[in-house]
């Protein structure tokens, strides 16, 4: 029941922010006076619909996207509307020019169609250059805003986990092979290995470590400092339990462990490390609101380089799915791989809800992070596509009264069209890709 909660919470959370991405678009458009006749979450058949004033607002079936129709997008052809018999001339046309040219047109007509012949002044591409900015920056920006605020939630609300001197856990026996989480045996045994120092000093959970061999300890990574090439020696370690102080002396263990790399992933390597046996205790510091946009920042960076990397990653998801390659844990997922890690962290007893509450917050701030991002790549059918056609024409006009010459006309973002078709294939595609390698080679966590 708790996957399921984590996967209705995630599709709930994706809803929501897909519902103000497009209202960033639709109040906009509306309070300039563009015509919108429909504000739509999803995708495919309608389920759900009713007609408020001139915008019909519904539900489809498939919940990954939404949409606002905003009539006249692209403007009408600079030298007219093309003649019946041009068009039949197109159809006619087997070459590859020509179905681009009447995929343009076509666009073009459909984007005006619904607009009568006293409504044209509410076509989209009659609006000045910073409304056309402020329309299509709106959905992306609305991403934003949710971003910082559940970020804002997590850093500055909760606060970020950080470990203390204190105490967590005890590792029993030192981990060896067949033992390699250091479990104690049910008569107090450790099979092939040995206690801890830990174990022998009757260091317990909650006690706070203050010295090791005289160096002071006054943060969790100065235990491995006292601790340096003290394998087989005998130190003295301090502690305090509640208000008393407390010593004793052990031999310190050894212990061969894994090297990891950059992503914390275990590598063929090994190194030989000094061993108390202890587990360090996290508490939540929360963050002060000033370090919030340099957060936010970073994470959008952090986003933008991750996108510039998605065709690669897509292709070497695509190579794990038909070889034996095993996934990257930090690759790209579906829609389908983010629900599983939703109903993983829901469903896993042995997280606090604390812990729960902070990732979900993270999982929904990044994927909103990301659909402000990638929404700003300046292709169509992106928004970033009409943002950079509307900046393009700005700078047309701004030159075109710096000459002192007539002002150009709208920006004629149907040419995009061709590349806009070419991007749409590549993004079902890659969705395609991930989604098959979430359903038979999901991502293990």
């Amino acid at each position: 029941m708790s996957g399921l909660l984590g996967i209705l919470i995630f599709i709930v959370a994706l809803l929501f922010s897909i519902a103000l991405h497009e209202i960033g678009h639709m109040l906009p458009a509306k309070k300039f006076g563009a015509k919108v006749s429909q504000y739509m979450i999803g995708f495919g058949p309608t389920i759900w619909s009713r007609q408020r004033g001139e915008t019909e607002y519904g539900l489809k079936l498939i919940p990954l996207g939404g949409f606002v129709r905003i009539l006249g997008m692209f403007p009408p052809r600079p030298d007219g509307p093309m003649s019946d018999e041009e068009l039949e001339l197109l159809r006619e046309s087997k070459t590859f020019r020509a179905r681009m040219t009447l995929l343009i047109e076509s666009t073009r007509s459909d984007s005006l169609a619904e607009l009568g012949e006293d409504q044209q002044n509410r076509a989209f591409y009659r609006l000045s250059v910073p409304k056309k900015v402020i329309v299509m920056f709106g959905g992306p920006f609305m991403n934003l805003v949710i971003a910082t605020i559940l970020f804002g939630i997590a850093t500055v609300g909760i606060g970020s986990p950080q470990v203390n001197t204190a105490i967590s856990d005890i590792v029993a026996c030192v981990p060896t092979a067949d033992n390699a989480e250091g479990i104690e045996s049910v008569d107090g045994g450790c099979g092939n290995g040995k206690h801890t120092p830990a174990h022998l000093l009757g260091l317990q959970k909650g006690d706070q470590l203050t010295a090791i061999d005289g160096i002071q300890i006054q943060q969790w990574e100065d235990i491995s400092a006292a601790l340096k090439n003290k394998a087989g020696k005998v130190v003295t370690v301090n502690w305090i339990r509640g208000e008393d102080a407390q010593s004793g002396s052990a031999t310190i263990a050894s212990w061969t462990r894994p090297v990891l790399d950059e992503q914390g992933k275990k590598t063929d390597a090994t190194e030989t490390v000094s061993f108390l046996g202890v587990q360090p205790m996290f508490e939540y510091v929360s963050q002060p609101i000033s370090a919030l946009p340099g957060f936010v920042w970073q994470q959008a960076v952090d986003v933008a380089k991750a996108i510039i990397g998605f065709p690669a990653g897509v292709i070497g998801v695509g190579d794990s799915l038909v070889t034996d390659q095993p996934r990257d844990s930090e690759g790209f997922v579906s829609i389908i791989g983010v629900g599983q890690v939703s109903s993983n962290v829901a469903a896993n007893s042995e997280v606090s809800f604390t812990d729960k509450l902070l990732a979900f917050l993270y999982m929904f701030a990044s994927l909103n992070m990301f659909l402000f991002v990638f929404n700003l790549v300046p292709i169509l059918p992106l928004d970033g596509g009409h943002i950079a056609g509307a900046i393009f024409e700005g700078f047309r006009k701004t030159w075109a009264r710096i000459r002192r010459k007539p002002l150009p006309p709208p920006v004629d973002t149907a040419k995009m069209m061709p590349v806009a078709y070419i991007a749409a294939i590549f993004l079902i595609s890659a969705s395609l890709v991930l989604m098959l390698a979430d359903i038979f080679k999901p991502i293990s966590f």
